[in-house]
């Protein structure tokens, strides 16, 4: 789920909620345990990656740093409060996706003419592309779930358009993001590490599996599997609720 869109949280920690460990605790743990799984999606993409380097760097810095803010937000925020906003994030972050293309066509009516993909990649991302990539990155480091479709839309507002080469840099940051976040969650305490580093053994085989089998489907079915994800698993952590 995370190769191909995101959201692998959205089952590991409902999972860790069932096994009776806190939401903030769940939470910690999920990040840390997927971390491998965001390794090997990278590798698996990297074909995709290709041509796309001033982006992957650009791109890292606010990530690590929103990342670590996140992190830090999620230490101060109470097992109540984190649990109530959850579900409103998650939806939040699908809406988006699932707009991106209409208003993007919007967008691109009221102005001058874009860039090509080719040139898109060769001039990199400005200043206020970095400011968006920031703000997903505190998401990324408060909670992971649904932080990959936060990423492809925001990719696709950027002027992105095939979904593969989006995959790709959204894996990227999502490492950068998580690395951030698991290594601040590490030295907290919350960490249950016996949970952490078995599931860590499972996401790193789906990771890498997920990532070649999304770049044999279709784009048009990766973006609907996109918002399927976000739409049930939002809907799913309200009913919880």
């Amino acid at each position: 789920m995370n190769s191909v869109a995101g959201g692998g949280t959205l089952l590991t920690f409902p999972a860790l909620i069932a096994a009776g460990l806190s939401p903030l605790q769940a939470n910690a743990t999920s990040t840390v345990a997927l971390l491998p799984a965001a390794l090997s999606s990278i590798l698996g993409y990297r074909g995709e990656l290709t041509g796309a380097r001033r982006w992957a760097i650009a791109l890292a810095l606010p990530s690590f740093v929103g990342g670590g803010l996140g992190a830090v937000l999620l230490l101060h925020t109470s097992n109540a409060t984190f649990d109530r906003v959850v579900p409103w994030l998650v939806l939040g972050a699908t809406a988006l996706f699932v707009l991106q293309r209409p208003l993007l066509r919007w967008i691109r009516g009221h102005e001058a003419p874009t860039l090509s993909q080719q040139e898109l990649e060769a001039h990199g991302p400005a200043l206020r592309l970095l400011a968006l990539q920031l703000v997903v990155g505190v998401y990324g480091g408060y909670f992971g779930a649904g932080v990959g479709i936060l990423m492809l839309a925001a990719l696709g507002f950027m002027g992105f358009t095939k979904i593969h080469r989006m995959n790709g840099l959204k894996n990227w940051g999502g490492f950068c993001m998580n690395f951030v976040a698991a290594v601040t969650f590490a030295f907290s305490g919350i960490v249950n590490w016996p949970v952490a580093l078995s599931m860590a053994v499972g996401s790193i085989v789906g990771g890498y599996l997920g990532a070649h089998g999304a770049q044999r489907l279709p784009q048009g079915l990766v973006r609907g599997t996109v918002a399927g994800i976000g739409i049930v698993s939002g809907v799913w952590l309200l009913y919880r609720r």
